[in-house]
């Protein structure tokens, strides 16, 4: 029984054998190994430098072609020409550089695992059986099996050809980048500013100090009563808790001492 993600290593498939006599025909199946090799960057066509290219081309002189040449000699001319040409091509036209989108490992057949993953799934999302889903399921398993493996075998090659100055690459792919060891403080660029940043933060700067506001002498008021002075005095006690400022309290202990010669009352 073949499964959705064989599909694509079956090269042919045919009923060439004669028949044994039952409802069964026996089916020949030719398998192809995929190719994991990658392919080679593409010419970026859009970019090529025609200015340059232009009267390069117009001087470029296809080879002689031989004499009554036989149908090999034809194709192996044919092919140099047009290599030669492509070559010329090729030589002011880039090719896309790398970035971290791109993934080195992929390959043609995790392409084609790939699209009949996704047709599986919209499959089973349109017919909701029990069977499209394991189809599904089984797909989306080899799937990514499948890039694991590639992910795998791009890295041990990685390693195998790792020279001296592709070390310290295999080292920042293995362990990530390093976080940086100096934070990024806004407006400040030179040591000097981040020292003065980082001490504005932590130690701001106090606030001046302002002593409370004295009292002034009213020299137009009165001076109190001799009522005026018991009142004030009924008030305080030793028994009473002290206030927020103990004024009240002290001035009745020291007070107290005092008023039977003072107030007479």
């Amino acid at each position: 029984m073949q499964t959705p993600p064989s599909f694509p290593s079956i090269k042919s498939c045919e009923a060439s054998l004669p028949s044994t006599g039952s409802d069964h025909i026996p089916i020949t199946i030719t398998l192809a190994t995929p190719s994991l090799n990658q392919k080679p960057p593409r010419p970026r066509w859009a970019d090529t430098d025609w200015e340059t290219l232009d009267p390069v081309i117009k001087s470029f002189k296809v080879p002689a072609a031989p004499l009554c040449p036989t149908p090999l000699q034809l194709g192996e001319w044919m092919s140099e020409s047009l290599n030669r040409l492509i070559a010329l091509l090729k030589e002011h036209t880039p090719v896309p550089r790398p970035s971290h989108h791109s993934k080195p490992w992929w390959t043609p057949h995790l392409s084609i695992l790939r699209r009949e993953y996704h047709k599986a799934a919209r499959t089973a999302r349109k017919h909701n059986s029990p069977h499209m889903r394991e189809v599904a399921g089984t797909s989306r398993m080899w799937y990514f099996k499948a890039i694991k493996a590639a992910k795998n075998k791009s890295w041990s090659s990685f390693l195998l050809t790792a020279t001296p100055q592709s070390l310290w690459t295999a080292k920042s792919f293995a362990y990530g980048r390093a976080q940086p060891r100096f934070p990024s403080l806004p407006g400040a660029e030179t040591p000097q500013q981040m020292n003065s940043v980082l001490l504005d933060h932590f130690f701001p700067p106090k606030e001046p100090f302002s002593p409370p506001p004295r009292l002034r002498p009213n020299r137009s008021a009165q001076p109190p009563t001799t009522d005026e002075i018991a009142a004030a005095l009924s008030k305080c006690s030793r028994l009473r808790p002290q206030a927020r400022t103990g004024y009240p309290t002290l001035f009745g202990n020291r007070s107290t001492r005092s008023t039977p010669q003072t107030s007479g009352i």
